[in-house]
């Protein structure tokens, strides 16, 4: 409980001062400001002559997209914080490993949550056709904190597998094309059979089609694979994904503690400034 409170404070204090410079405020707001424009451009065209605008189909999976970024946000501060030494300054701490990762679970999440509020408020002035009850709010937040619990592990095995900030460009690239492919700006149904296939074994697709299933009156679900919505399989899949990651991350994250050291960190240093020079 110690860690628990440890990380919550930690964790808070995080998420505040990613609010209170340039740099982080400017990350907060620059996606959610481009998928903005993108569902501006989209926001009268229609799909395959059915009636339905592209724009109300792609706002809610942006929502369950930017959940899914999670993993890489998750990737990106886990690795940085092993070049710099931070993770090897809590290792020194009575808790500090614990308290570090609930730590990094708040402040990610918490930040997600805030980049999804400023996506989410002005976009429902600028897409029609959207199903706002008490009902579909609820299942709208339910589909987000289980994409959350899905996602937020694996970027916790990818932090943990890539030893530099550099190397982290392996995440983003496979991330990027699986967005491209799930459906997110276009319906998975327009996609090859091939690619409709690979696209359902990533969580991204799924998170899309629970915040769309959420949010979009039930007239759409006919652009969906098996003109169905897909509840009990969505739920099945994410938390699947969600058992895996549980199970896996936090014995990657002890081994990768276990094996911080100062002659490591100096190590890892020592190439980051030789690349800047």
């Amino acid at each position: 409980m110690k860690a628990w409170r440890l990380g919550w404070a930690r964790g808070v204090v995080e998420l505040r001062q990613s609010f209170s410079n340039g740099g982080d405020l400017v990350s907060h707001f620059l996606w959610p400001v481009l998928m903005l424009v993108a569902l501006f451009f989209l926001r009268d065209r229609e799909f395959a002559g059915t009636g339905i605008l592209l724009g109300t189909l792609a706002l809610p999976s942006i929502l369950g997209m930017n959940a899914a970024m999670g993993m890489v946000s998750m990737s990106q501060q886990l690795t940085a914080d092993r070049e710099d030494g931070t993770l090897l300054r809590a290792k020194a701490t009575p808790y500090g490993v614990q308290a570090y990762l609930v730590g990094k679970v708040v402040s990610v999440a918490g930040g997600l949550i805030a980049d999804l509020v400023i996506l989410f408020v002005p976009a429902m002035f600028l897409v029609d056709g959207l199903v706002f009850t008490p009902l579909s709010l609820l299942s709208l937040l339910g589909v987000l904190l289980l994409g959350l619990v899905a996602t937020l592990p694996i970027g916790a095995i990818l932090g943990s597998a890539f030893p530099s900030a550099r190397a982290q460009g392996l995440v983003q690239l496979p991330v990027l094309a699986m967005i491209a492919i799930s459906g997110i700006f276009y319906p998975l149904t327009a996609l090859p059979g091939w690619v409709q296939v690979v696209a359902q074994f990533s969580p991204i697709y799924w998170l899309g089609l629970g915040t769309r299933s959420a949010l979009l009156p039930d007239a759409t679900v006919v652009v969906e694979a098996g003109e169905s919505w897909r509840s009990v399989e969505t739920v099945l899949v994410l938390g699947a994904w969600a058992v895996v990651g549980l199970l896996i991350a936090p014995v990657l994250l002890r081994r990768m503690a276990r094996r911080e050291s100062g002659s490591s960190v100096a190590v890892r240093r020592e190439k980051a400034l030789q690349r800047v020079g």
